[in-house]
């Protein structure tokens, strides 16, 4: 408790009737947050009546260890985890109810796509005017808007909406995917939302049981939730009323996903007793960066206001980079990081760039390669999705749940065992003429003319698995997965491809293994069985997968960057139509989400933020010109300094056509340096790395490098006006002005 100042202390000790903590960017959220849990703990409250939400595994295990450390191992019996993993655990335990087995399979984006896939082709539709991620995304947002089938199928308006747009079977294909995820015992992600609060308003002795279990309730970044979510909680919390949520407005930039700003701005509506604590004092960033996003997000109408600051130091000022396109604003950033990384002494993983599409890594990616920078891209193919681990986990799968339609249709020919998708398909049709299940023909597949060399190899496969469901029953997680993966051949056949993709989809298969054998010595957990490990991989995002281990420049969208910080930011392509997004600009609510997305960008540097645009963009083939941001306009000019410097290549060509104005202050330029009257070149011979010069032209700067013999020495120097530049010292009129050196 003595490291909180006054308002987190306030914060914590209220514990008592809901309250509302607004933490600004900085501010120490997470420390208040584990902190008031483990003064829960320390005043008696029992762990296992304190439930606690948030929205990533990383971070619900990063608060576990720490609540742990203050208030002892009893604190591993906090109910703490993702919304999902929570309402996923009760909904295990009361599965029965709604008709679901304890076993039931989540399916992940991929899977649900898959399954639409399915039903499209089934259904012989245009899978282009149906394509499976726009009629997936149509059912999420369907099922978060709480319309069930029967009610979009009853809708004259979104009937009329789907006919006009020229799909008309898009409620019978949610209805059709609604009854093929409860045939094969699955749920989806939105489902697990959907369930529990079907089973909270459905089954008054299950609310009754959990509202009286859980006598706290706390949910992290609560700008973030859901009506859904809201609602379970609430209902919840709705006896003892205790209920603590923490959460930024500004930083709510997930409506595409179904949350909702309203759940922040309009929380004393629900709780009229509320207590509000605002956390503003930030300890992540500059006073520069702090006042520079304050001036930003001051710009919104629907907020709850707030007066961050901070006692850190003022810092350098925002850099803005104007460039003539793409490629070079590429070229300059990763320049700049080269130098900044040089002069700074700091690591690559200190570096972030940051954009609003994942689209615009390409030219990024061309300029690191070229300077030999090291990155990582965030975003990209996330280690459970691989093909070999999907394959692998589909067996696991199907062990535990063998009406996991998605599953069996992985694993059924792989490796290869003489079951094509001739033979699949008639599987198919069998269950669909006896109104019976995939494991169902599989299991007595003697009874149908399939021919019998199908059937021996379809026995030869429900043999094994069902081998496999007794090997299970008796190891550990590692021992189980271990044996699957050795006698499904799929060790063996990894392992005799030596191209290079086979080494590594061996390689990946031995790493999940190794993570499966980690999973069974965790001392947080009491249940090592290859379905516990099943259940929490199944729930983990591609936030989880990041790690920070390596040292390297970091690429991601600005969406991915929430709740991480970096010693330097890059926020690049500030222009009209890319950011704020051309789709995103239709209303103020729109615009005023595109402005939080900057503020939260903004904030996540700790010592330095660069702004970049482009003047031009290639689009679709041509050069198209692009306008400034308005968000640049948002910042004080008193925080910016405007930047051109020279770059150590010939920027491409623009066609000559009037360029947009721009209204910040221009920089001075290197025509513009005189040098001091009493300048007098200096003894170039005693210039040494790290120095501080002066040149007659260029003005001051920092030497960088020195290359070749003493005779013919060359400087890499980094120039505050003119950028990087190499020259020749004995040519050079320049003197050194660092002060031990004089």
């Amino acid at each position: 408790m003595l490291e909180l100042n006054e308002q987190q202390r306030k914060a914590v000790e209220y514990t008592e009737g809901p309250s509302l903590i607004i933490a600004g960017a900085g501010s120490g959220k997470t420390r208040v947050l584990t902190t008031r849990i483990a003064y829960l703990v320390s005043q008696g409250i029992d762990p296992f009546n304190i439930l606690a939400l948030t929205f990533t595994n990383k971070a619900a295990h990063e608060m576990r260890k720490r609540i742990e450390k203050m208030a002892g191992k009893d604190a591993r019996n906090i109910w703490m985890g993702t919304f999902h993993s929570v309402f996923a655990r009760i909904l295990r335990n009361e599965a029965l109810k709604l008709g679901y087995t304890h076993n039931f399979s989540i399916y992940d984006t991929e899977d649900s796509k898959s399954l639409v896939r399915t039903i499209i082709n089934e259904d012989k539709l245009d899978n282009k005017l149906y394509k499976p991620s726009f009629v997936y995304n149509r059912i999420s947002r369907a099922k978060n808007s709480f319309i069930s089938p029967r009610q979009y199928l009853e809708d004259p308006e979104i009937m009329t909406e789907d006919m006009l747009n020229g799909r008309p079977k898009l409620g019978e294909l949610y209805l059709k995917y609604t009854q093929r995820c409860f045939k094969a015992v699955a749920m989806d992600f939105d489902d697990l939302l959907l369930k529990t609060h079907e089973l909270l308003d459905k089954f008054p002795e299950a609310l009754n049981k959990y509202q009286h279990h859980f006598n706290y309730v706390l949910i992290d970044e609560f700008q973030d939730t859901n009506l859904v979510q809201y609602l379970i909680v609430k209902k919840l919390s709705a006896v003892h009323r205790n209920l603590c949520v923490v959460g930024d407005d500004a930083q709510s930039i997930y409506s595409f996903r179904g949350a909702t700003i309203k759940n922040i701005l309009n929380f004393e509506n629900d709780y009229p007793e509320l207590k509000v604590f605002k956390l503003e004092q930030n300890y992540r960033s500059t006073q520069t960066i702090v006042s520079a996003s304050g001036n930003v997000i001051d710009k919104n109408k629907f907020q709850l206001k707030k007066n961050l600051w901070t006692v850190n130091q003022s810092g350098s000022k925002i850099k803005i980079f104007k460039c003539s396109s793409e490629n070079d604003e590429g070229f300059l950033v990763a320049q700049s990081i080269m130098n900044e990384h040089q002069t700074l002494k700091l690591r690559y993983k200190d570096f972030v760039i940051l954009y609003r599409t994942n689209a615009q890594s390409r030219a990024f990616e061309e300029s690191l390669r070229r300077f030999e920078l090291p990155y990582r891209i965030v975003g990209g193919l996330s280690f459970y999705q691989r093909k070999e681990i999907k394959d692998l986990l589909a067996y696991y799968r199907v062990i535990y749940n063998q009406n996991d339609e998605e599953a069996l249709k992985r694993i059924i020919n792989f490796p290869a065992r003489g079951i094509g998708d001739t033979t699949f398909a008639k599987i198919l049709v069998y269950a669909s003429e006896n109104k019976v299940t995939l494991w169902d023909v599989i299991s007595n597949i003697k009874q149908y003319p399939i021919g019998n060399r199908f059937t021996e190899a379809i026995s030869d496969f429900y043999m094994l698995i069902k081998s496999f469901m007794v090997i299970c029953h008796d190891k550990d997680a590692y021992e189980a997965a271990h044996y699957v993966a050795k006698h499904t051949g799929i060790l063996k056949l990894l392992h005799e491809d030596k191209s290079l993709e086979g080494i590594g989809r061996y390689d990946n298969v031995q790493n999940m293994l190794s993570a499966i054998k980690e999973f069974t010595t965790r001392n947080d957990i009491t249940d090592f069985s290859l379905l516990a490990f099943l259940n929490e991989v199944s729930l983990l995002t591609d936030f989880d997968m990041q790690s920070d281990d390596d040292d390297k420049v970091t690429l991601m969208t600005i969406h991915s960057a929430k709740g991480l910080e970096f010693s330097i930011v890059y926020i690049v392509g500030l222009e009209e139509n890319l950011f704020p997004s051309i789709m995103s600009s239709g209303s103020r609510e729109e615009i005023e989400e595109e402005r939080r997305l900057f503020y939260v960008a903004l904030t996540r540097a700790q010592k330095k933020a660069f702004l970049t645009y482009a003047i031009t963009r290639f689009k679709w083939g041509n050069i198209i010109y692009c306008e400034p941001s308005r968000f640049l306009d948002d910042v004080d000019k008193s925080h910016i300094e405007f930047s051109e410097p020279e770059m150590d290549y010939k920027p491409v060509s623009i066609p000559k056509k009037e360029t947009p104005s721009y209204n910040l202050i221009q920089k001075k330029t290197i025509n513009d340096y005189k040098p001091s009257g009493t300048f007098v070149p200096g003894d170039i011979s005693k210039v040494e790395v790290g120095m501080d010069i002066e040149h007659e032209k260029f003005g001051p700067g920092k030497v960088l490098r020195l290359d070749g013999p003493a005779t013919n020495k060359k400087a890499t120097i980094f120039f505050d006006l003119a950028g990087q530049k190499n020259i020749l010292l004995r040519y050079a009129k320049m003197r050194i002005i660092d002060k031990k050196h004089e």
